[in-house]
């Protein structure tokens, strides 16, 4: 009968090759526990992994990151912190931008008067009115038939009530801004 050691280590051999490595070009969010508050703000970031598969840590320095799992990365820099004796008992956290599939979200920004201002995620076939929809759409006060599109920062304005004009493509990165209605309501 095995051990219940050997029936782990033979798991963790199995799926070793499973798990996700980080890579090269990501990034990785890094969070301190065990710190005292000060301390934890200065180290809990992103931190992007440099074409030579390092990240740049405060008070250790640089230290490999890629090809190591997330759970890999979090112990190096625990006993690096422990080995500096700059904090005596930090648990630290790792997730890698490569875990959320290493692709970047593409976004377009919608601002103004909608109900949820901010980033929407873009896809590649999303519409002027279709993210302005994603972001709740406009409010009383929002006038959709001068909606301005900012795209490599040069703007233009469009009625997105008239149909020909609300299935305008979106391009990452666009800039949609829904202004107040005028006196006039439009």
């Amino acid at each position: 009968m095995k051990s219940l050691f050997q029936i782990i280590f033979s798991l963790f051999i199995v799926m070793a090759p499973l798990m996700a490595q980080i890579e090269a070009g990501t990034s990785v969010q890094i969070t301190i526990m065990g710190v005292p508050l000060e301390e934890k703000s200065k180290v809990d970031a992103m931190y992007p992994v440099s074409a030579n598969g390092m990240v740049n840590l405060p008070y250790i320095g640089f230290l490999r990151a890629a090809g190591l799992a997330p759970e890999a990365l979090a112990a190096s820099i625990q006993n690096a912190y422990k080995a500096a004796e700059i904090y005596t008992s930090p648990t630290i956290q790792v997730v890698s931008t490569a875990e959320g599939a290493g692709v970047k979200k593409e976004l377009v920004v919608v601002g103004g008067y909608v109900r949820r201002p901010g980033p929407v995620e873009y896809n590649n076939n999303l519409t002027i009115y279709q993210a302005i929809q994603n972001a709740g759409g406009a409010t009383e006060f929002g006038s959709m038939k001068r909606v301005t599109l900012f795209r490599a920062g040069k703007p233009k304005t469009y009625d997105v009530t008239d149909p020909q004009f609300m299935k305008i493509q979106l391009k990452p990165d666009d800039t949609i801004d829904v202004p107040q209605k005028n006196w006039r309501g439009q």
